[in-house]
C-alpha cells in the first residue's frame, strides 16, 4: 500500500471536513424546515442577538463571514418576514442597526435547540469537545491569515 504524502493526507482531511460540514448543515436544515426558516437565517438571528446594540450590517457580515451586500439582502427579506427591524442610526448616517423583533426572538428560542447537533456531537467527551473547538479555532485563524496575504 502506497504511503500518502502530507499534501494528500491534508486534502483527505479537508474533504472529510467538508463532507461532515455539509451533512450537518443538511441535518440542521431538515430540523429547521418545521419553522420555515433557512439555516443561514438562524445564524444571522443569533449573531444579531449576540451583538446586541452593536448589530450593524457590517458587524453581522464580519461575524457570519459574508459580504455586506449579502447580509443587506438577507436583512431586507428578514424584515419583510417580521424577524428583524432595520433602524437607520441617524438621519444623515448610512449606518443601519439590526434589531430582533419578538418573532425573531421566538425563532431563536425554539430553533436554538438542536437535536441533530446534540446527537451528532454526542460521542465527544468534554475533553474531546474542548480539543475539537481549539482545533477548529486554530484552523480558522490560520486560514484567515492565509486569505489576508
Amino acid at each position: 500500500m502506497k504511503k500518502q504524502t502530507l499534501s494528500e493526507s491534508n486534502f483527505e482531511l479537508w474533504l472529510l471536513f467538508g463532507r461532515a460540514h455539509h451533512s450537518m448543515e443538511l441535518a440542521r436544515q431538515r430540523e429547521l424546515n418545521q419553522y420555515h426558516i433557512p439555516f443561514r437565517q438562524t445564524h444571522v438571528l443569533r449573531t444579531i442577538k449576540d451583538l446586541g446594540a452593536n448589530a450593524t450590517l457590517a458587524a453581522v457580515a464580519r461575524e457570519v463571514d459574508r459580504k455586506v451586500s449579502v447580509i443587506t439582502k438577507q436583512a431586507i427579506s428578514m424584515e419583510k418576514d417580521g424577524l428583524i427591524k432595520r433602524i437607520k442610526d441617524t438621519p444623515k448616517s448610512n449606518l443601519i442597526r439590526l434589531e430582533l423583533t419578538d418573532k425573531g426572538l421566538q425563532i431563536i428560542k425554539v430553533a436554538g435547540k438542536s437535536k441533530s447537533f446534540d446527537q451528532i456531537f454526542s460521542f465527544l467527551t468534554p475533553a474531546e469537545r474542548t480539543q475539537t473547538k481549539l482545533m477548529f479555532q486554530q484552523m480558522s485563524v490560520r486560514a484567515e491569515k492565509y486569505i489576508s496575504k
